[in-house]
């Protein structure tokens, strides 16, 4: 099956709409996927997900395997018909859950035997297990097992974990024998870009249906990420979709386009939804901010979502006040469906070759985060990581 097929490249950047195809169809890119790493994008059902436009969502191999366990799933007929989701899955292979687990796991070439952040039971994961796992789940496009370092940490031990992400990803190239599924590598280096290039030059030769990028978004300032996902572009193929993973906020989104990634995963959209704050076209508002208690607008005015046409932030402000759940729904409904209307404005503005001044005008008008508070959140749900989404 072709995987891939680019439609259209914006002349003025690397942006390209494309389509990504698979056995349980056809994913339009520039794609944002929802996480639902244990089976659920919280609050949400899998016809509320189509409902919004979602394509294809995010899962994870770590939380699946250890509740309620890959066998019980395969048993079931697999991911999509255990969580009643019938379009494309991408499942991580858990790798990044598990290098979080600093403490209570130990790396070896092997593999890494590491303790359930559940339980405390014991595990080994293996570059073999991590792709059996994968397979027996069903998803449509499957990861990798890597290792992902601080990217603060010494360039000597970011390219000792670059070549065991390599020596892992040949290993689960061998262990790989699906004909219904995609394995995707992933490039790591830090933000070195002399080990990214040697690392995008390996995976390539390996010859993998996709390429992700990652150990990006863990800290380093935007700036930093930008070039290194400039550079790694430009190093990989045109026909095999890029992959920028864990990034998922508006402007970084816009900026990624730009510089021709297709695919993006995060929790943002959805953890931000159940603190109250909602994305709009200008950057995020606070729902829970004291001028909304009396407000009967919605809570964006002019936005179509459900939320936005059938309540007014005077009782979204209430139900967080209040702390009733469906404030949480409510909230993301909101957010995907603003992820969505954004990756659709990308496209459509790409395929009729008007790209260029969409993102210059989204940019100039969207008041992202400042870079301060932004780290700074970052490394605090770096820290706590165990209880992710």
């Amino acid at each position: 099956m072709e995987h891939f097929n680019v439609l259209r490249t914006s002349l003025n950047s690397k942006a390209r709409a494309g389509e990504i195809k698979t056995s349980h169809g056809v994913v339009p890119t520039p794609c944002f996927m929802p996480v639902g790493s244990q089976a659920t994008v919280k609050t949400l059902t899998p016809d509320d997900l189509e409902q919004l436009g979602v394509r294809m969502i995010l899962s994870n191999t770590y939380h699946l395997y250890l509740r309620p366990g890959i066998d019980i799933i395969h048993n079931f007929g697999g991911l999509h018909k255990f969580m009643g989701w019938s379009r494309p899955i991408l499942t991580d292979s858990g790798g990044f859950q598990i290098f979080s687990l600093a403490p209570l796991r130990e790396l070896n070439d092997k593999g890494v035997l590491f303790r359930s952040h559940i339980d405390g039971s014991q595990h080994l994961f293996t570059p073999e297990l991590a792709i059996r796992y994968q397979e027996k789940l069903g998803s449509d496009i499957i990861m990798v097992l890597d290792e992902c370092p601080s990217h603060d940490a010494p360039k000597e031990r970011i390219e000792q974990a670059m070549a065991r992400t390599h020596a892992w990803a040949m290993r689960c190239r061998n262990a790989f024998h699906s004909n219904n599924q995609f394995l995707y590598g992933i490039v790591q280096g830090g933000l070195f870009p002399d080990l990214r290039e040697q690392s995008v030059r390996f995976l390539t030769s390996l010859d993998f249906s996709g390429y992700a990028i990652g150990g990006l978004s863990l800290g380093e300032t935007k700036v930093q990420m930008y070039e290194i996902i400039s550079f790694t572009t430009e190093m990989l193929p045109d026909d095999k979709p890029r992959y920028l993973m864990g990034v998922g906020s508006p402007e970084d989104i816009v900026e990624s386009v730009i510089r021709g990634v297709d695919i993006f995963d995060c929790v943002l959209p959805t953890r931000i939804a159940r603190h109250g704050s909602l994305f709009s076209w200008q950057g995020r508002v606070n729902i829970r901010n004291a001028k909304f208690k009396k407000s009967a607008e919605p809570v964006i005015p002019g936005c179509t979502c459900y939320t936005c046409r059938n309540f007014t932030a005077a009782y979204l402000h209430h139900l967080f006040n209040a702390g009733e759940l469906l404030a949480f729904r409510l909230a993301t409904v909101h957010n995907l469906f603003f992820m969505e209307s954004l990756m659709g404005k990308i496209r459509e503005t790409i395929i009729a070759g008007d790209f260029t001044e969409f993102a210059r005008d989204f940019l100039a008008s969207y008041n992202p985060t400042d870079e301060e508070t932004r780290i700074n959140q970052k490394q605090k749900w770096l820290a706590k990581y165990n209880n992710r989404d």
